[in-house]
């Protein structure tokens, strides 16, 4: 489709299509449109599945912090970079039901619980599981991030109750290996076909400020936006630069505010019936960035201090935003 015809035309998913055939090309065309288009068609789309002024609140607690033997070079956790954190074991099961049960109280309907893994293992696995188990019998839907899985561990998750299984790509093929050399972009594709063919909601997205080039950033929302099942739930994150990793030690210039929020309404074009999440980063945005890129699409969050090792607005600030912009919890 020329960049004409994507300013001219309706909405391209406005109704039940979903696409499994774009090209960067494509994308690169609708990042291109004037920012009032681009936001018109996102919004458009985002009105033929949802309900605009509906927000999805998750939580998300570390059960196991740092050590991690992968390299990514944005991370607090891994055991490569010298980051001060303070290396913790597996959280007891009761610390993690307590948690959840007061993510609840402040509003959030789903839980999701980060390890440090390449890939979950023995006794800890075990362990997680009846995490898992607890966290849903308090009505939650559950979510967890625990690196790498087989066919077999995916299984047993969804036995366990697990709704989502977050694993995310973090950037287009042609980035990763810059990013990433602990872990291969088709170990990551693996593990997302794994979690669909065990029943389980896919959750994968990316971060955008890692040095990618706008293509790049195409390049990751057309390989989500191609899986066979498109993801359910699509966190898109901002780079926070923590002191002591590759990328902060970098100093990797920060993306420009309307160029984060182009992410956001082209993963909605692109993604019309998965949830968007505005995810990692949102503690540094202004009230009128968040609520633009509410406007573009985005109808998730993370609520909660804390977001693994990073902060996070606070639940307070976050019912003040929500009740300006009249946003109400799904």
């Amino acid at each position: 489709m020329t960049l004409q015809a994507l300013q001219t035309a309706p909405a391209t998913t406005g109704g039940d299509t979903v696409r499994h055939d774009w090209t960067v090309e494509e994308v690169e065309a609708l990042f291109a449109l004037p920012f009032n288009d681009l936001l018109f068609q996102a919004q458009t789309v985002h009105r033929a599945h949802f309900d605009p002024n509906r927000i999805q609140i998750s939580s998300l607690l570390s059960i196991k912090t740092g050590a991690c033997p992968e390299d990514c070079t944005y991370c607090a956790q891994s055991a490569h970079h010298n980051t001060d954190l303070e290396r913790e074991k597996l959280l007891a099961v009761e610390e993690v039901i307590a948690a959840a049960a007061k993510a609840k109280a402040d509003g959030a309907s789903r839980f999701c619980m980060g390890a440090a893994w390449r890939g979950p293992h023995g006794d800890d696995f075990a362990v997680a599981l009846t995490m898992i188990e607890g966290v849903k019998a308090l009505g939650l839907e559950t979510c967890a991030s625990f690196g790498v899985l087989s066919r077999e561990q995916a299984r047993q998750l969804k036995e366990a109750g697990l709704d989502y299984y977050n694993h995310n790509i973090d950037t287009s093929p042609e980035h990763y290996k810059e990013i990433v050399t602990t872990r291969t972009f088709e170990d990551r594709l693996e593990t997302l076909e794994h979690v669909h063919d065990a029943g389980l909601h896919v959750c994968s997205g990316g971060i955008v400020g890692l040095g990618e080039s706008q293509t790049d950033r195409a390049s990751m929302l057309v390989t989500l936006a191609n899986l066979p099942h498109q993801p359910d739930s699509v966190p898109i994150n901002l780079l926070i630069p923590i002191p002591g990793t590759p990328l902060a030690e970098a100093a990797v210039e920060r993306p420009d505010p309307f160029d984060f929020i182009r992410v956001i309404a082209v993963a909605r074009v692109m993604m019309p019936k998965s949830y968007v999440r505005l995810s990692a980063g949102r503690e540094g945005m202004s009230a009128e960035m968040q609520a633009l890129c509410f406007f573009a699409g985005a109808n998730s969050v993370f609520c909660g201090y804390k977001l693994l090792t990073a902060k996070n607005a606070s639940p307070g600030q976050d019912r003040g935003l929500f009740d300006r912009l009249g946003l109400k919890p799904m």
